[in-house]
């Protein structure tokens, strides 16, 4: 029924695990090369660009603490937009995410799995995309059958992912003589207008890697104790992520050395290729598949909660809003998703619109850290039983770094920023299309 609400049923540990779960996808096991090379092959700089972009996602995470634990509802960013900003600027955003960045992401992570898939069976390209499709399908009904068993999959899953990225990280610390190459250089002996631009083009794949730590907003509506719980987790399950990215990189440069590393586009395979051997390439393929799966999981678990969110105010199919009879979970607004998110995975059509419209994600995103600012204002007297630490400064430093991600990508892409402003603006005749019919009362 639509007045049913959702279980609170996660604890401290499932939301750390969300957060952990939904950012650990490909990214890490990829752009370590890439980040190198804009620094110029320079360790120092390199790393000191994966602890910038990981502080930057702590100062975001402390931010949406405040705002998860002041009103924690299902939807999490799409509810403070919206009492911050408006219906409007609030519905835009889960337009954008239902069309392309949340079922994007997941089409994405599906495809890339039927890749690593490869490794282990023979598939054509039609085999691909059914393989999936069907990785899709079994997500969604795990959590359409429960929120409990479907945060259970994730414990395990990010667990086993994390604990191969420690191991994997441990094993190339101890095994690799990358180090002791000669030349290897830490530190630039001075600092060049360059090397700054080139550090500011890696943070653009940093900040992808650390991708998805907001995602645990939508599901606050579910989480124990929230007021408590919800900040603990946001902040604690980020802060571990730059610590295992930091571990990580470290591993990769003591297997390859910094230049073994900044000509690789496949790092994670190349490193534990050199320490181990040829063979290891099925196991890296094996820890990636655990960890796309994972991250599927974590967005299923949170992004279909926007919709529901969505549907409750009468902006969305009202069907979304139903809270399944028997399994307690928004088991349509979960189908929904994930049946887009399959179009998507099978039409190909998806890498082109995600890559239009990711970077606008990071207008909410900065918009999200301003409602501390307009909240505060406009509701002065509410509970907030976690104030961002460091306010005004730690949310305006994350607004700022926003703001720089999304002018850098207007600057030097402005075709594809206008074509991802364009599909965002498409939502604005759909959004009064939707309020009109919630005016005159239809379903």
């Amino acid at each position: 029924m639509p007045d049913r609400p959702l279980a609170r049923v996660l604890g401290l540990r499932d939301l750390i695990l969300i957060v952990i779960g939904t950012v650990i996808g490909s990214g890490i096991f990829l752009v370590p090369g890439g980040v190198l090379r804009q620094s110029d092959g320079f360790v120092g700089p390199a790393l000191t660009v994966w602890l910038v972009g990981g502080v930057l996602s702590l100062l975001g995470a402390l931010t949406y603490g405040e705002l998860g634990a002041m009103d924690p509802r299902a939807g999490g960013l799409y509810v403070y937009l919206r009492s911050a900003f408006g219906e409007l600027p609030a519905f835009l955003y889960g337009w954008t995410s239902f069309l392309v960045i949340g079922s994007g992401s997941a089409a994405t992570l599906a495809v890339a799995s039927s890749s690593y898939l490869r490794q282990f069976f023979p598939l054509s390209p039609v085999g691909g995309k059914v393989a999936a499709i069907l990785m899709l399908a079994i997500v969604a009904a795990i959590n359409v059958l429960s929120t409990r068993r479907s945060s259970d999959v994730q414990n395990w899953s990010t667990g086993i992912k994390v604990a191969a990225l420690l191991v994997m990280s441990t094993v190339l610390l101890w095994a690799g003589r990358g180090f002791s190459e000669p030349g290897t250089a830490i530190w630039p002996e001075r600092w060049t207008g360059t090397l700054f631009s080139g550090m500011g083009l890696g943070m653009i794949g940093v900040l992808w890697a650390y991708e998805g730590w907001q995602y645990a907003t939508f599901s606050a509506g579910e989480t124990t104790n929230p007021q408590r719980t919800f900040p603990r987790a946001i902040v604690l399950g980020t802060a571990i992520l730059i610590g295992i990215y930091l571990f990580a990189n470290i591993g990769y440069l003591a297997a390859l050395g910094a230049g073994g590393v900044a000509q690789s586009d496949r790092v994670a395979a190349e490193a534990v290729g050199a320490v181990i051997g040829p063979g290891a390439a099925r196991l890296i393929a094996a820890a990636i598949l655990v960890s796309i799966f994972s991250a599927t999981n974590g967005l299923t678990i949170t992004s279909p909660r926007v919709y529901y969110a969505m549907a409750q105010d009468g902006l969305f199919f009202k069907k979304l809003a139903e809270v399944h009879p028997r399994f307690g979970t928004p088991a349509l607004a979960v189908i929904a998703t994930t049946v887009w998110a399959m179009v998507l995975a099978a039409s190909g059509t998806f890498e082109q619109l995600l890559t239009y419209v990711v970077f606008v994600g990071w207008i909410f995103y900065g918009l999200g850290a301003a409602c501390v600012f307009v909240l505060r204002r406009k509701q002065p007297a509410a509970e907030r039983p976690f104030r961002v630490p460091g306010y005004p400064l730690t949310p305006l430093a994350f607004i700022v770094a926003a703001g720089a991600l999304v002018a850098n990508t207007i600057a030097t892409q402005p075709v594809r920023a206008a074509v991802g402003i364009g599909i965002v603006l498409l939502g604005v005749p759909v959004f009064f299309f939707w309020r009109s019919r919630r005016e005159r009362g239809k379903p």
